[in-house]
């Protein structure tokens, strides 16, 4: 845990080219980002629904209440994610996420502040680093071969993989190869340190180089969509919308309908 394998790194690689890596793949993220968007015309759509909304409230909400309505959104659905019902989901979710968050943030503290040969650094970070990258393993390998799919009822396979799969196997990916580049690293396992480190940069850079043609840009959108839901819980109009197709409430309309096993 106090290992800093970006120290011994750049005995080889120098630290400035770590770092332009690092910058890459900051700007491939917002790049991809925006792709998305302009793709799938999320903000398109985004405001269209929030003018809908506009039009079919029945009250004013004002700046307050709004204020009041972001800090729930922020505790609830972004910090502890309670729009899942399932425990076990909503667990794997959150170890996931704190990983994740963890392993970059750190990530990027080791190659900006202590990435030069033999450099110590804080032992709260390095520790950051490895506890972070294990708990995207533990959440992650959770989710995919426990929880991501119900085989009694749906009979899909863990094996089965779709396009929408490629952010979280490439984040399981690039996690678990950083953790053995550490490990073979610390021991003096050259070839195994070198297989490790390459497959955990080319994932890496699958992860954070694929967000158009993964889920990654969707943590972005989902904060703005919980709390456009919630100021429309508040003004009314989410009583005036029709209700969306995979509700309930559709279950009544002529159309065959199960609750899915987790609802």
């Amino acid at each position: 845990m106090t290992y800093n394998p970006f120290a011994e790194l750049s005995a080889t690689i120098p630290a400035a080219a770590m770092q332009a890596y690092v910058v890459l793949m900051f700007v491939l993220v917002v790049a991809g980002t925006l792709a998305d968007i302009i793709h799938k015309k999320s903000a398109k759509y985004f405001f269209q629904n929030a003018k809908k909304a506009e039009a079919a409230r029945t009250r004013e909400v004002g700046g307050g209440e709004k204020t009041a309505i972001l800090a729930k959104t922020v505790a609830s659905d972004v910090l502890t994610s309670s729009e899942f019902c399932n425990p076990k989901r909503r667990l794997a979710h959150l170890l996931t996420m704190y990983g994740f968050i963890a392993y970059v943030a750190t990530t990027a503290i080791l190659v900006f502040g202590h990435a030069a040969p033999h450099a110590a650094a804080p032992v709260v970070v390095t520790a950051l680093w490895h506890l972070g990258a294990l708990s995207v393993c533990l959440g992650g390998y959770w989710f995919w071969f426990f929880i991501r799919v119900d085989v009694a009822a749906e009979g899909y396979p863990w094996y089965r993989i779709m396009r929408a799969d490629l952010f979280v196997l490439s984040l399981l990916a690039s996690t678990t190869f950083a953790l053995l580049w550490s490990v073979f690293q610390a021991n003096d396992a050259a070839l195994l340190t070198s297989i490790c480190f390459w497959l955990f940069v080319i994932s890496s850079t699958v992860l954070f180089g694929g967000v158009m043609w993964s889920k990654f840009a969707h943590m972005f959108f989902k904060p703005a969509a919980a709390y456009q839901k919630h100021v429309a819980e508040a003004d009314g109009s989410m009583d005036n919308l029709p209700p969306p197709a995979d509700s309930p409430e559709t279950f009544g309309l002529g159309i065959k309908r199960e609750l899915p096993r987790h609802y």
